[in-house]
């Protein structure tokens, strides 16, 4: 449910690594090392421990070499484990089912969506051997954060065989970056922490046995039959309706005589 939105995060903290300025000579090496060696995911959890996250950054065998010192600087992205729903003075849930076609289905399917508003928390840890680098990067990341583009980004969910945009709002671009005490005295740590308020798509389609518009396979999550729609309608007065109505008129008539 919410692997699309960690995909995005990724993404966007690429764009963010390429736009990096080297101000120190820490940073001339980190911005030619490669992001896959630069920005890496924190194992499902929020960096808790700055100790525990340097340690797995350590076994990391980046260069698939003979064990060397870590690559310095690193930023550790944890999300945390939580999930809570947006704020009613945000936005809305679409709590009961909305009857839709998708844009772009050849077959004009129509489909039910609900969807889920959440707050998702988010951290960005950095860590340097020197603190003027762990201050720039932080630095940079919240001037990054704060552009009007990169205040939001899409995170992508597929069903019935389309790949939709959902929009994600990073929430409060001004949090500090607080410094992580550690016992390595040649060990400089920054946490920044971010909240993503996520739009979650809640598609359903008819199940195996039920009525369906024949389009699809019920129950086939890549090429899902869509409800049945609505062919024509037949209007049928009845009799007593029918004299009515020719009673109005004449009784219309009448009255244009009259005048």
């Amino acid at each position: 449910m919410l692997e699309p939105v960690k995909v995005s995060l990724g993404v966007f903290m690429g764009l963010f690594y390429a736009s990096i300025v080297p101000t120190t000579k820490s940073l001339e090496s980190y911005v030619a090392r490669g992001l896959a060696k630069s920005i890496v995911w924190a194992p499902s959890r929020m960096v808790d421990s700055a100790e525990d996250m340097l340690s797995i950054w350590q076994r990391n065998d980046t260069d698939t070499a003979v064990t060397t010192p870590p690559n310095m600087p690193v930023i550790i992205v944890a999300m945390a484990r939580d999930y809570t729903p947006t704020g009613r003075d945000f936005t809305r849930q679409v709590a009961d089912s909305q009857m839709v076609m998708l844009p772009g289905d050849v077959k004009e399917r129509v489909f039910g969506v609900r969807t889920m508003a959440g707050d998702v928390r988010a951290q960005i840890a950095i860590f340097s051997q020197d603190e003027p680098t762990a201050r720039s990067l932080a630095a940079q990341f919240l001037l990054f954060v704060d552009a009007t583009p990169n205040r939001r980004f899409t995170a992508k969910y597929p069903f019935a065989g389309l790949s939709m945009d959902w929009p994600v709002q990073v929430e409060a671009p001004d949090s500090p970056a607080m410094s992580i005490q550690t016992e390595a005295h040649n060990l400089t740590v920054l946490a920044i922490d971010i909240t993503l308020k996520a739009e979650i798509p809640l598609f359903d389609a008819p199940k195996a046995g039920e009525p369906h518009d024949g389009k699809g396979t019920p129950g086939d999550l890549i090429d899902p039959a869509g409800y049945p729609l609505l062919g024509h309608v037949e209007v049928i007065g009845r009799e007593g309706d029918v004299a009515r109505s020719a009673v109005v008129r004449d009784s219309i008539v009448n009255a244009d005589r009259d005048r």
